[in-house]
């Protein structure tokens, strides 16, 4: 479960940062970025706050809506970012999420001074210095707290792009390579939301 001892260990403002949808075949990646400024938060969160995997689309949801009642009282502040399939398909994957990471710690209404992010590598160039933290979302309440507000953000999206595109599954499967989604591909092709650097949509575009 997480802890505050990662925070606990700096004086600045940290943010844990945590992304959604590196994996996927369609749509965007998005980042969450989370500042836990009163410790005293709730319990809800406290006792439940873990990494998104591990928990139910029900939990996450209601973690994800406790999360921004919090910000409301002012005891932490929330930023989200994304990069679309397009800016996927140009920079790749992991550049893009990168960027995502950027806006989410950019839209931030109070400026970290740290960030420690979940992950083996952080970005260049970040808006402030930077730490990487392997299984971060089950060590550190910030990015396990930003690592439910990406996925859940993120699944929202999906399931709107599912209404565009209903073929898919996307509300479903978030994107991902489902004997749904490979269905739909080999019937309708692909959408603009696919990434089409991605190496089945890419044997996708070949056979049409």
């Amino acid at each position: 479960m997480p802890t505050f001892d990662i925070e606990n260990t700096y004086k600045e403002t940290v943010v844990g940062i945590d992304e959604a949808g590196r994996g996927p075949w369609a749509g965007p990646v998005v980042a969450g970025a989370v500042v836990i400024l009163d410790k005293n938060i709730s319990p809800f969160l406290l006792n439940n706050l873990d990494d998104s995997k591990k928990l139910s689309p029900k939990k996450r949801e209601l973690l994800y809506q406790e999360l921004f009642s919090e910000q409301e009282k002012g005891h932490i502040c929330i930023g989200i970012g994304e990069a679309s399939c397009q800016e996927i398909d140009d920079k790749n994957i992991l550049q893009a999420t990168f960027l995502a990471m950027k806006r989410a710690a950019e839209k931030l209404k109070i400026p970290p001074q740290f960030a420690i992010i979940d992950g083996n590598r952080t970005p260049k160039d970040f808006v402030c210095p930077t730490r990487a933290i392997i299984k971060g979302d089950s060590k550190s309440f910030s990015i396990s707290a930003a690592s439910i507000v990406a996925k859940v953000y993120r699944d929202k999206k999906m399931q709107k792009l599912a209404e565009k595109y209903p073929y898919y599954g996307f509300e479903k499967n978030a994107g991902y390579g489902t004997a749904t989604h490979i269905a739909a591909l080999k019937k309708y092709g692909i959408t603009p939301e696919h990434r089409k650097s991605y190496k089945p949509i890419k044997e996708i575009i070949s056979k049409a």
